[in-house]
């Protein structure tokens, strides 16, 4: 037995030359400049670290062997994960194995599998207060296991075993930041095992994942306060730069909302100082001026925010170690740090310019991202259920619209060809579901609508290029297939419950009285009085709350000398509502809104509130 002791030992002692001889190659990886011979070097190690695994894995579980097992075993984890660039259901099988390997030793079944890692770990800490050799190596585990949780959203799992390994179950706090801090792993002692990144590592990386992860949601919930706590925590903490940058931004975002500007611009520009591949402090440096009332900055940043985006990035290479960014969640676009594409970034500045009244700008960065989208060297461009930005089909009334502002009434023809050509193949197979729909059986198709508004912009198109026979044809084929999509009366519980883009009820009201008002004009400007009152009149029966067509109506009344009527019409005008409408109806409406309209009607009713001579 003494022999077998012995030899054990010498054994142990060559195992341990092995695995420290292999944790020093992975760090000569590590500062290795060269891709492929890093590349070479880590495949190496981990295929010594599992042949090295398999040897002790094929011994009886043993306590002088376990700690070297145990740490052999955590090296071997933390390179599978860097290499995959995050956790694997063949990572939490290690670690349960390590595990029952401990309980081995106390001559304990442990659980069955069936009642879960969460009680295998109770029993295995339970067993290490009796075996103290093995306490820095659980705690080593331990902390793989933290990351595995926090990378999964286990937090709850992750709390008790904070609160075990603290050795305080019993009304601890579930605050798992508190836990984080109060946590203190075991110093290594200085003949014990290399390991790649030791318990301590990885508690502080935790400790920074989760305060940003912690504070990146509450500045979404709105606990704003909490949300700065949580990011100072996190941006103290062990946080690679790529990583700063985004903590950076949130802070920017977080006092912006909190109405500190100035501070908020601080933290924008560190962040843009530490270099950013996804151009994130540019875009919510465009949300701080645009809050500021500044629209040359914010415009300014939008255009290097395109520009940074368009730049490819060589991505920096994954170390050989478990790093914050691996347990972070993925970007979710309606996270305030996504910036996403660089086509989501044009439209972003161009539908910004269109808004502003900065037609010629806008028209041209409409037509570059039209470029972008159709030539496919951007193909992610957000569907119409994204929060980012619209379908492709709005995208392209937008340029239209913008064309049009600028003045360019052939280019806007031609963009609504193209929308055409792409959509009319589909309208119909898309009518049944229109009937369908107006039955309260689907959800209302977009597709007769966006046609509809092609037909809307050439009809505004063909005004601008003076062609009224030409504007009157395309104002008519717009409200045709409207009106034959769903019938005026039909139209309630088929569009009420769609509230994005045009297929809001509002939406299709106000682009049915867009076209009537848009008609009613041009009978009206060829003389044609009668015909534009039945437009005008038809177009306040669609949409009652829109004061353009009351305008109109009782402009046309009052011309035609109909003044009874045009008085009892304006009895029952109706207070404009705020709207939330597609961005080109948006600019349409503009476009047919007159700036006498609010005078002409209040002077209008305040006339026949005067009393009058018998």
């Amino acid at each position: 037995q003494s022999r077998q002791r012995v030899l054990l030992g010498g054994c142990l002692d060559l195992w341990k030359e092995k695995n420290d001889r292999l944790v020093r190659q992975a760090k000569v990886a590590q500062d290795s400049g060269v891709s492929l011979r890093r590349h070479k070097l880590v495949q190496d190690t981990l295929e010594g670290l599992r042949e090295l695994l398999h040897i002790l894995h094929g011994l009886p579980a043993a306590v002088p062997v376990l700690p070297l097992e145990l740490t052999v075993t955590c090296n071997f984890i933390i390179l599978k994960v860097s290499l995959a660039q995050g956790f694997t259901e063949d990572q939490a099988q290690d670690i349960q194995r390590g595990l029952e390997r401990v309980l081995e030793t106390q001559e304990q079944l442990g659980p069955r599998p069936e009642q879960g890692i969460r009680k295998l770990w109770e029993s295995v800490l339970c067993a290490s207060s009796l075996l103290p050799k093995l306490l820095c190596a659980l705690h080593h585990l331990a902390g793989l296991q933290a990351a595995l949780w926090l990378s999964i959203d286990r937090l709850e799992d992750l709390a008790l075993l904070l609160q075990t390994l603290n050795g305080n179950q019993n009304g601890a706090s579930k605050d798992l930041l508190l836990l984080l801090k109060t946590w203190n792993p075991p110093a290594e002692e200085s003949d014990a095992p290399l390991t790649l990144q030791n318990a301590q590592g990885l508690r502080d990386i935790l400790l920074t994942a989760f305060a940003y992860r912690q504070g990146l949601q509450e500045l979404i919930s709105g606990s704003l306060p909490r949300a700065l706590s949580s990011l100072h925590e996190a941006a103290s903490g062990l946080c690679p730069r790529p990583l700063l940058v985004q903590v950076y931004t949130a802070l920017g975002s977080c006092l912006r909302k909190m109405g500190n500007p100035q501070r908020a611009l601080l933290y924008l520009i560190a962040a843009l100082k530490g270099g950013s591949p996804w151009g994130l402090p540019l875009l919510e440096a465009s949300r701080l001026y645009r809050q500021l009332g500044d629209t040359a900055a914010e415009l300014e940043s939008l255009e290097l925010l395109v520009e940074a985006l368009s730049t490819t990035h060589s991505s920096e290479v994954p170390q050989p170690l478990i790093e914050v960014e691996l347990l972070l969640p993925r970007p979710d676009p309606a996270s305030p740090l996504y910036c996403g594409t660089q086509s989501q970034a044009k439209h972003l500045l161009a539908s910004r310019c269109l808004q502003m009244g900065r037609a010629e700008d806008a028209a041209e960065h409409y037509l570059d991202l039209l470029a972008l989208l159709l030539d496919g060297s951007d193909p992610r461009f957000c569907p119409p259920t994204s929060p980012p930005g619209p379908c492709m089909p709005e995208v392209f009334l937008e340029a239209a619209a913008a064309l049009i502002q600028a003045g360019r009434a052939q280019d806007a023809l031609t963009v609504c060809e193209e929308l055409l050509t792409r959509t009319s193949s589909l309208l119909p197979k898309m009518l049944q579901p229109w009937e369908d729909a107006r039955k309260g059986t689907k959800e209302l198709p977009s597709c007769p609508l966006w046609v509809s508004a092609v037909y809307l912009l050439q009809g505004r198109a063909w005004v601008q290029l003076r062609a009224p026979k030409e504007a009157i044809s395309e104002f008519s084929r717009c409200l045709e297939l409207l009106f034959r999509a769903i019938p005026e009366d039909k139209e309630q519980g088929a569009a009420s419950n769609c509230e994005q883009g045009c297929r809001s009820d509002m939406a299709l009201k106000h682009l049915r009285a867009a076209a009537l008002i848009s008609r009613g004009l041009e009978w009206a400007a060829n003389g044609q009085d009668t015909k534009a009152l039945q437009d005008f009149l038809l177009s306040v029966q669609v949409c009652p709350g829109n004061r353009d067509a009351s305008f109109y109506l009782l402009q046309t009344l009052r011309r035609l000398d109909r003044k009874d009527e045009a008085a009892a019409f304006c009895w029952r005008l109706q207070a404009q509502t705020q709207l939330s409408l597609p961005l080109y109806l948006e600019i349409y409406l503009s476009w047919i809104h007159s700036p006498d309209c609010e005078t002409f009607l209040e002077e209008f009713q305040t006339s026949l509130q005067e009393p009058h001579d018998l």
